[in-house]
């Protein structure tokens, strides 16, 4: 049982070192991790420089790439070979909830995962200095477990998000929607010592659009949040709507 595991905080990080201890328990744990963090990268893919592999243990690997770099690179040369049985990213420092999976790394490996055919999940921990990292590994251990036994729908990934409380004292788990999560942005501009300016994206959380069953819903109540993701972005209440538009642009785009 081959079972990859990949982050986007690095593959120096507590989270990903705890996650693999503890997966070993379920099969034959692989790492191949970004040699460096790579937060809110998204699904981001590196086509314009070439990318290093680096072996820094046994069956431990890292990457001077995104968490899809990652992911690719183990699939098409780490494990080309080998079948993967099992793919978890994680353990995040930081919960992944609502809009968050867009800009996710952690969500965007498991997502690559996924699309490539391979039972795929991201796990997340709240917290902001301390992180809880066995507890959710425990966690991982215990929905990775169903995983590999019960397989998941077709074109699916799981996005598990886990409370800052120790394992004993959470309330249960939940499966759950996304939320909606609001910020208000803004961009902080400084000057650098040479008299050029240079920016930071900043911005806090305004408000939760907090629906019954959200992910937010269950970390507020202590629990652990499941949330199944489908890759197939398409509207399809949409496209009922649209298709009274397809006559009138039709013969509007004939005329070009």
């Amino acid at each position: 049982m081959n079972i990859l595991v990949t982050n986007d905080d690095g593959v120096e990080s507590s989270g990903i070192r705890t996650l693999a201890k503890h997966l070993k328990k379920l099969g034959n744990v692989w790492v191949v991790a970004p040699e460096r963090p790579q937060n809110a990268m998204g699904r981001a893919i590196t086509l314009h420089k070439p990318l290093r592999l680096k072996q820094l243990g046994r069956q431990v690997f890292s990457v001077n790439g995104t968490p899809s770099d990652c992911v690719i690179v183990a699939t098409g040369r780490v494990l080309s070979d080998r079948p993967i049985h099992l793919l978890v990213s994680g353990i995040n420092k930081g919960l992944n909830l609502g809009d968050d999976v867009t800009n996710s790394g952690t969500v965007a490996a498991a997502l690559e995962g996924a699309i490539r055919g391979i039972p795929s999940m991201a796990v997340s921990l709240e917290g902001l200095k301390r992180f809880r990292f066995t507890a959710a590994a425990r966690v991982a251990v215990e929905v990775a477990t169903l995983v590999l036994k019960d397989g998941l729908p077709t074109d699916t990934l799981l996005n598990v998000n886990v409370p800052d409380v120790p394992a004993e004292t959470m309330t249960g788990l939940q499966v759950t929607s996304l939320s909606r999560r609001q910020y208000r942005n803004s961009v902080v501009e400084n000057i650098d010592p040479r008299g050029s300016a240079y920016y930071w994206i900043a911005g806090e959380q305004v408000t939760w659009n907090r629906r019954k069953n959200s992910d937010v819903d269950a970390i507020a109540a202590k629990k652990v949040s499941l949330t199944p993701l489908h890759f197939d972005m398409t509207q399809y209440a949409a496209m009922k709507k649209l298709t009274a538009w397809e006559s009138a642009l039709s013969k509007r785009t004939r005329s070009f």
